[in-house]
């Protein structure tokens, strides 16, 4: 994960703009570790100072010198001079005159190629530094004016066009750091981010108070979502998935506008790195395997932020490969590995009659004949549609806010969702998540397990049954239902054709060890751990590419 001094010596070289910035920083500092990952042990550390790369020529440098309170993030990406500015205006003006001539740009990649083949077009790449090279045609008049750059000014202004136009503007470093959840952004400070290893950081990124207002109607447009003084409120999604909500005007956020930005992942946190990082035990997981590899629904619940479509993702590719999979999203956050994947999006733009709401996609899964329905999340009356998939026949995986079973239940059960109580048997299985404080530090932890075993008539009350409960003492998951669970004796077993229901336990240790083998021997790629539980169903054990 650390570089070696060549690789490091490489990268310098072929970026000046790093080679300048560490110029820049060498009377301040240590000379930075530079990594090509980042390990989460490096969160333990009191004074990091590192460097990483991003996607294209963009670096973060993540430090903290004595005397600061808190660690800063600093996005080391090209910029421009006077001169190149001078350059990129001129590149700008002939860029909207031949934009104008062509066919409508849909998406950004077509923007990009578009960009692209008109800097070809424009621009003549020399070592020797000019303003434009002249071509003459009839009559003196000039034809076809070409802009000289040298090759590092051409990679500099044209990752200003894009950023400007299709990226992030001044947080585009943000959109291209895989290790970004959250952008925080609120006018007339530094933008905050919650990053993956070191929390919450302080960026070198400002927004400045004149210039916040243009930035948040721009930004806002490239959602699809336009902000003004009359529609101060906006949500949409960028084009890798990530949500964004803008507040715009002053009236209702009193500093000016702020933006709030969860990160699309687009490689999915693997069971077995949830396993290592200590948010699920290997028995929970094991758990769960069975459960999705049997049809049970499961609903994974928690605060915001504490993990719910992570632990989500991860355990999907526990559903057995042959299966379907239906999911209706508001935003694409649920990733599906299996081949058969039926993918829905709500739409909330154009006219009114043309939207698509959350339960009408989920009524139309009840058409679809899936083998599993996954509602990125369930809010409000769409949930009345769910339980009515899962009473025929159709198991549920859907993340909900709730802190606590309770909590579950009377949400599901009170207005304005109403699922009469006898119902609630229908649901299998309830994952307790929360983001909680131990020892100084904010750790995501799966608190609870809980089966759901039916109603009781007699007591008007949803009975539920633990089967996996978190010891924060320890930081342990104790398997409270072993040889006692509900769900895994007389659902699961009772309908497998085990001849004793009891053998089910063994399948489930079997799993167990499987999975903490793939924790020992490293496993922690998304794809690969797929490959391996898939290999498993069909090969059994044979099919492992070690041992048990």
């Amino acid at each position: 994960m650390i570089m070696n001094e060549e690789e490091v010596k490489k990268l310098i070289q072929q970026n000046p703009h790093l080679k300048e910035y560490l110029e820049s920083i060498k009377d301040k500092m240590d000379f930075p570790r530079f990594y090509s990952q980042v390990p989460r042990e490096l969160r333990d550390e009191k004074y990091p100072n590192l460097i990483y790369p991003t996607k294209g020529t963009v670096f973060i440098h993540i430090y903290r010198l004595p005397g600061m309170e808190e660690i800063e993030y600093h996005a080391i990406e090209p910029s421009l001079n006077d001169e190149e500015k001078k350059k990129r205006d001129m590149i700008m003006e002939r860029l909207y005159e031949e934009a104008i001539k062509k066919k409508e740009m849909r998406t950004n990649e077509e923007i990009r190629e578009l960009i692209k083949k008109m800097m070809d077009k424009i621009v003549v790449v020399s070592e020797k530094k000019g303003d434009i090279e002249e071509k003459k045609g009839l009559f003196g008049k000039f034809k076809g004016e070409k802009i000289v750059l040298t090759p590092i000014e051409r990679e500099k202004i044209e990752y200003d066009i894009v950023k400007s136009i299709i990226g992030g503007g001044p947080l585009e470093p943000f959109m291209r750091d895989p290790y970004i959840e959250d952008v925080h952004v609120i006018t007339g400070q530094h933008v905050h981010l919650v990053h993956k290893v070191f929390e919450m950081v302080k960026t070198n990124i400002f927004i400045d108070e004149e210039w916040a207002p243009t930035f948040s109607q721009e930004f806002s447009e490239k959602i699809g979502s336009p902000v003004s003084e009359g529609q101060p409120i906006a949500d949409g999604t960028l084009p890798d998935g990530s949500r964004v909500n803008i507040i715009h005007s002053k009236d209702v956020s009193l500093k000016g506008p702020t933006m709030t930005i969860r990160k699309f992942s687009e490689t999915p946190i693997s069971v077995t790195q949830l396993i290592k990082w200590g948010t699920m035990s290997a028995g929970i997981a094991a758990y769960l395997w069975l459960c999705l590899q049997y049809g049970r629904s499961v609903f994974v619940c928690g605060e915001t932020a504490s993990g719910k479509t992570t632990t989500t993702n991860a355990i999907i590719p526990f559903i057995p490969p042959e299966k379907k999979i239906y999911t209706a999203e508001n935003t694409p956050e649920v990733h599906v590995p299996h081949p058969v994947w039926q993918q829905l999006l709500t739409r909330s733009t154009g006219p009114k009659e043309s939207h698509v709401e959350l339960i009408d996609l989920l009524d139309a899964a009840l058409r679809s004949r899936p083998d599993y329905i996954i509602p990125g999340e369930v809010r409000g009356i769409e949930a009345r549609v769910v339980f009515q998939a899962m009473q025929t026949g159709h198991p549920v995986i859907t993340t909900f806010h709730a802190g606590s079973v309770t909590k579950v239940i009377q949400r599901f059960t009170g207005h304005p969702i109403n699922i009469p109580k006898p119902f609630m048997d229908n649901l299998d299985v309830i994952l307790i998540q929360m983001a909680v404080d131990r020892k100084g530090k904010r750790i995501r932890r799966v608190l609870s397990v809980e089966e759901i075993e039916g109603y009781n008539k007699e007591v008007d009350a949803i009975m539920s049954r633990r089967a996996f409960e978190w010891n924060p003492v320890d930081d342990t998951h104790l398997f409270r239902a072993n040889r006692n669970s509900y769900i895994l004796e007389e659902k699961i077993a009772k309908n497998a054709g085990f001849e004793d229901r009891m053998q089910i336990y063994e399948e489930f240790d079997l799993r167990k060890k499987i999975l903490e083998r793939m924790v020992e021997e490293g496993i922690m790629d998304y794809y690969e751990v797929v490959k391996i539980v898939w290999s498993y169903y069909r090969e059994g054990i044979d099919g492992l590419p070690f041992s048990i």
